[in-house]
Order: structure tokens, then C-alpha cells, then sequence
């Protein structure tokens, strides 16, 4: 074999452990998910600069299941579909998309992160941002969770 080819391979056969992280898909079709909640950050609040404005959390079925039971089963994905918050008219409405932020529950996937992935998705390329460095950001900001099974947002009656 040809040695540019052969290094080639080895670099495309590690390219998933080089990356540092697992992958969180994108999730197709999460808008006819169940809806969680929605709230707006507005400025003065501690995460205002990360992920300031309009939320709107989605959960699949499993996700669900677990909100109900305070116990997230591997498959469970939770969406928050961030926007930005326009304030006009004595109104606040959706402006234009920030960005898709997913959480997925897969137990032997994300070890690292108990359990939970994570990613940020660019709201017009669908390209995920998240490292394994951002990722454990992610976690360490949910730990204030654990009780929760790592999750902020409860489902709302």
C-alpha cells in the first residue's frame, strides 16, 4: 500500500478520537416533539451572554418519560431552540434563530459526561460546534443539577 495512502487511513480511522467527543446527531423533525417550556433570558441574567433570548425546549418520547419519572433513559433528547428575543410594539416575539442546543442520553456513549451529550448546532449549517473541552463545560454547568438527572427545565403542567 502506498504510504500517503496508508496514512491516510490511519489519520480518517482515528479522526473520531482526535475530535474528543462523541457525536450528538442533529434531530430531525424535534419541533413535532412534545414541547417542554419556553422563557426568555433577557440581559442581566448570568447566561444572558451565552445563550441570551427566547427558548423553546422540545423533548422526544423518551425524554418525556423521563421529566415525568426525574429519570432520563438512554434515548431521551432534549432541544432547546434558542432565538433571538425582539422586544417592539409593547411585544416580545421570535426574531431569527441562534442556534439548535442538544442534550442526549446514551449511558456508554458519554461516560465522561455522565451520561448526557452535548452540542450546539449553527442555525443555518446544522454543523455542530461542541469539542470534548466544550462538552464538559457543558456538564459541569449541569452538575448543579444531579438531582435532576442533570436537566434545568421541568415539564410544565
Amino acid at each position: 500500500m502506498h504510504p500517503r495512502r496508508l496514512i491516510t487511513l490511519c489519520l480518517l480511522s482515528l479522526a473520531p478520537m482526535l475530535a474528543g467527543a462523541a457525536e450528538v446527531p442533529y434531530p430531525d423533525g424535534f419541533r413535532n416533539w412534545q414541547h417542554v417550556k419556553s422563557m426568555i433570558l433577557k440581559p442581566g441574567h448570568p447566561l444572558y451572554e451565552a445563550v441570551g433570548g427566547m427558548h423553546h425546549i422540545y423533548g422526544n418520547k423518551k425524554a418525556i418519560q423521563g421529566y415525568q419519572a426525574n429519570r432520563f433513559a438512554d434515548g431521551s433528547v432534549i432541544v432547546f431552540d434558542l432565538f433571538e428575543a425582539v422586544d417592539k410594539d409593547n411585544a416580545i416575539s421570535e426574531g431569527a434563530r441562534k442556534a439548535v442546543v442538544v442534550m442526549a442520553r446514551d449511558r456508554a456513549k458519554f461516560k465522561a459526561t455522565d451520561g448526557w451529550g452535548y452540542q450546539v448546532f449553527d442555525a443555518k449549517t446544522r454543523k455542530g460546534s461542541l469539542d470534548g473541552k466544550g462538552q464538559a463545560d457543558c456538564h459541569a454547568c449541569h452538575m448543579s443539577q444531579k438531582a435532576q438527572d442533570f436537566v434545568f427545565s421541568r415539564l410544565r403542567d
